[in-house]
């Protein structure tokens, strides 16, 4: 094992007990079944082949040989040569392509030592390592001195954040002989295990240094597929996007072609919003403002005779301010009531009589109402109510 293939075996094999830990395997199995049961009985079969497992049992003058799951028990004469008993072997596996075959050498069930234990469910991930640390604490034997397997228990209740699962070992001294005798004879082992009802107790207690290195071929062809089918999803994305590009550079080459007749149409329309807004600012300005001519004659019809102006300010916000002189200035807010130009009159400061005149001096402001709000017309003063011919007190 190279040294890049050192560093992945951890996270592969972690990422294969999350898989086996998923719901996902039991789906695509259910899965692949309802599809294979579309297929023709020639392809199902076709689709359907997978690994083959042959269970190999040590009897007194030699070896049985019989599928897993049932079926002709053959018999290897252990007195033959290597190549007669390998010979042998291939002929009762013949029906299996040599890539689907695998080899599980099945102990008697007494030479196999079977204990459950309850692990945290961290350890889940590692079964194998957590269990030869309890090797010497579950059998009489150290882990140097067994081969030993452990599986998982699903089916037996475990407490919270614990596992249930099963280890089983055997002594190296009573199986290493057969595997030697096996190796010998070119006969490669995938797996021991012992027999539980006639069938595998679902144990691996084979090392895995010691175990078959099978290429798999399907798996090679599935990898190959799968790269053809990636390169071509990825040649389909790259044809659409070449596609979309050349469209869009057509469309580019269009509005290029279109803008510039675009902008000689914004410039056009520019100068003729400029000339609109040049001709018609003189208009709108003389319509939001008031004349001062008309300020000066709403003050004239509404002062009385004998008061004068000694100066008058209009601003550019429409603040109205104006100083004179009269002889009772206190009314001028009345005068100014209900004028349509001028609005909210009021007095600035104090009101002082001049001693030249004998006057009182003012300085009032008001605002100056804009033309729209001096067209409407202005509300009269209320008429008192009349009773008797009087007015009412």
């Amino acid at each position: 094992m190279t040294a890049w293939q050192e560093a992945l075996h951890e996270p592969m094999r972690q990422v294969r007990q999350a898989w086996r830990d998923s719901p996902m395997p039991a789906f695509f199995t259910w899965w692949s079944g309802e599809l294979s049961g579309l297929l023709p009985a020639r392809l199902r079969s076709a689709v359907a082949a997978g690994p083959n497992w042959y269970l190999l049992a040590a009897e007194p003058k030699g070896w049985s040989v019989r599928a897993a799951g049932g079926g002709e028990i053959h018999f290897i004469d252990g007195e033959l040569d290597g190549h007669a008993q390998l010979a042998a072997f291939r002929r009762a596996t013949a029906s299996v392509a040599p890539g689907d075959l695998r080899v599980a050498l099945v102990l008697p069930s007494g030479q196999v030592l079977r204990r459950q234990l309850s692990l945290p469910a961290a350890a889940r991930s590692n079964l194998r390592q957590v269990a030869g640390y309890e090797i010497d604490r579950q059998t009489p034997f150290r882990p140097e001195q067994v081969h030993f397997g452990v599986r998982e228990l699903r089916d037996v209740a475990a407490p919270a954040g614990k596992v249930m699962v099963e280890m089983a070992a055997t002594p190296r001294g009573a199986v290493d002989p057969l595997l030697d005798g096996l190796a010998t004879a070119g006969i490669a082992i995938d797996a021991v295990d012992t027999l539980q009802d006639d069938r595998r107790a679902g144990f691996n207690l084979l090392s895995p240094e010691r175990r078959a290195q099978r290429v798999d071929r399907r798996r090679r062809m599935n990898l190959a597929l799968a790269a053809g089918a990636l390169v071509l999803v990825i040649a389909a994305m790259v044809t659409w996007v070449h596609n979309r590009q050349s469209a869009l550079d057509a469309m580019e080459s269009e509005v290029e072609g279109m803008r510039a007749d675009a902008q000689k149409v914004s410039a056009l329309r520019q100068r003729l919003s400029e000339s609109a807004g040049a001709a018609g600012f003189l208009a709108q300005r003389k319509a939001s403002t008031v004349s001062v001519l008309s300020v000066l004659d709403e003050l004239t019809r509404r002062l009385p005779d004998d008061t004068w102006l000694e100066r008058l300010t209009i601003s550019n916000t429409g603040d109205l301010g104006f100083q004179g002189q009269s002889p009772q200035a206190a009314k001028l807010v009345d005068a100014l009531k209900g004028a349509k130009l001028i609005g909210e009159p009021s007095f600035q400061g104090t009101i002082a009589t001049d001693p030249s005149s004998g006057k009182e001096r003012f300085y009032m402001v008001a605002k100056v109402r804009p033309p729209a709000d001096a067209a409407a017309p202005a509300q009269p003063n209320p008429v008192p109510a009349r009773t008797g011919g009087k007015r009412a007190p």
